[in-house]
């Protein structure tokens, strides 16, 4: 079972980004989460919300992922 949030590390891996360009990101999401009233964890990021934000949905990524396989 995954995780329900994500941290520098692994956002740094699914990325292909330094460890530092993550934190980055994460603190843009997470400043996104805060002004829509979210409570947010500072060094991770809601894994949901990471995926929409950077592949569209959550299952978007799955027809991204299967359309580089296929194609």
């Amino acid at each position: 079972m995954e995780n329900q949030f994500m941290r520098a590390d692994e956002v740094a891996r699914e990325l292909e980004v330094s460890r530092s360009y993550a934190y980055r990101l994460i603190q843009q999401l997470n400043a996104e989460l805060q002004a829509k009233g979210y409570i947010t964890i500072a060094g991770r990021v809601n894994r949901q919300y990471f995926r929409e934000r950077l592949y569209g949905t959550p299952a978007s990524r799955e027809v991204i992922q299967n359309a580089c396989l296929q194609g």
